[in-house]
């Protein structure tokens, strides 16, 4: 691979003089640090109710386009994960990323008093508690979510400015099925209805197939209860479906017998029943987390390449990085096992050579489909490939980053 490997059997034998000499007593501090102990932290009530993060690590969402903020009412329209800190493929709560529903306030909802109404062309209408939703089977699945907006622009500085409008964490719940049998779902219901509770009253169309496959009625996430931020008590989960459509606290489902343009439809579905379904369905889509744009690496030598890849159409089943500006393509390992609609991490050792060069990422799904260039898109969309380049659909197209000889990495569309 180029550079010399350290000797396993010296590093070894140097290890354990140096144990050894700690176990007995050696007088000199090792490594010519100080002999004092970490700073100790007072375990107060606090930190017994509800455990902190180390103050060392310091990663944080930000606030992300999609319109001024903070806006008139002084929200912050969308809020975006630290994807360049990220390790494994689960988003902390704290750090999920967060996309509003028109400028609305949170609700502060009791779940005693909560409330899911299922009604429509159901044999019979029901009204759930959340004690009731909780006596159902409960399934416990790993799904990414993705806003229709994350894409790239030459404007962003980092990968939390390009991609950090995804998260992906644990979500428990009751599948939807279960519900919509429990309430007789009738021959003529192709589509439903799935209202949340906040201030403008988004509601978004579905079709009965996506429910009766895989939606679910979340009430847990990453172990606890969902944030309000997320919907508390009761949200959506549409596997692979477009951030929007996974409604926060939720309160209703229609069933209906044709397509329905509603408040958060709009301008996000085609307006055609037949192509609506699949139109917002999350496309393959990898980025690399490390290095990428705002890092620095600090020599020639070997790195693992890291980042994320995730699809609306199933499992990644490949991932491929190339560290040559597309040249050349070499196959990254998947860590651990692909789950479907979630994000998988990938991987791939490399031995930079201190010169200049780019590296980008591209993933197929367990259904065929390949991540395509920006090059593609826009032939597909019959739309110029310029500096201002943009799309009407999602933008799931390869993330280039530049490495300079001096180790700084930037974005390679700026």
């Amino acid at each position: 691979m180029g550079a010399k490997r350290p000797d396993r059997r010296g590093f070894l034998k140097n290890s354990a003089a140096l144990a050894g000499g700690l176990t007995f007593g050696a007088a000199a501090p090792a490594l010519g640090q100080e002999q004092h102990g970490p700073q100790m932290i007072h375990e107060g009530k606090d930190q017994i109710a509800y455990g902190d993060r180390s103050r060392h690590v310091t990663s944080v969402r930000i606030a992300h386009g999609g319109r001024p903020s903070p806006d008139n009412w002084g929200l912050t329209f969308h809020i975006a994960a630290p994807l360049q800190d990220s390790v494994g493929v689960i988003t902390p709560s704290s750090l999920h990323y967060i996309g509003t529903t028109r400028g609305s306030f949170l609700p502060d909802i009791d779940p005693k008093e909560h409330r899911l109404m299922i009604h429509g062309l159901v044999d019979r209408p029901l009204t759930f508690t959340m004690d009731d939703l909780k006596r159902f089977p409960s399934v416990t699945r790993l799904h990414f979510i993705e806003c229709a907006g994350n894409r790239s622009s030459r404007r962003a500085k980092n990968v939390q400015e390009t991609h950090g409008m995804t998260s992906c964490a644990e979500w428990t719940g009751v599948l939807l099925s279960t519900l919509l049998k429990e309430c007789g779902l009738k021959g003529s219901a192709t589509w439903f209805v799935a209202e949340g509770s906040e201030e403008v009253k988004g509601a978004s169309s579905m079709p009965v197939a996506k429910a009766m496959d895989d939606v679910l009625v979340a009430y847990g996430m990453n172990g606890e209860a969902v944030r309000p931020q997320q919907g508390f008590p009761l949200r959506l989960m549409v596997p692979g479906f477009e951030g929007i459509f996974h409604t926060k606290w939720l309160r209703r489902i229609k069933l209906v017998d044709r397509y329905y343009m509603n408040y958060n439809d709009f301008g996000h579905l085609d307006r055609d029943p037949k192509v609506a379904a699949l139109d917002y369905q999350i496309g393959p889509k990898s980025v690399i987390t490390f290095p990428s744009a705002g890092q620095q690496l600090p020599g020639k030598g070997f790195y693992e390449i890291s980042g994320l890849a995730w699809s609306g159409g199933g499992a990644i089943k490949l991932v491929e990085v190339s560290t040559d500006g597309g040249k050349r393509w070499n196959k990254a390992e998947i860590k651990g096992t692909a789950q479907r609609m979630a994000h998988a991490r990938f991987g791939l050792m490399w031995n930079w050579d201190g010169k200049e060069t780019e590296i980008l990422s591209r993933c197929t799904d367990e259904i065929g489909q390949v991540q395509p260039s920006r090059e593609q898109i826009a032939k597909y969309w019959n739309k110029p490939y310029d500096q201002t380049f943009s799309v009407p659909g999602l933008d799931n197209s390869i993330q280039p980053w530049k490495i300079a000889g001096d180790g700084s990495v930037t974005n390679g569309f700026a």
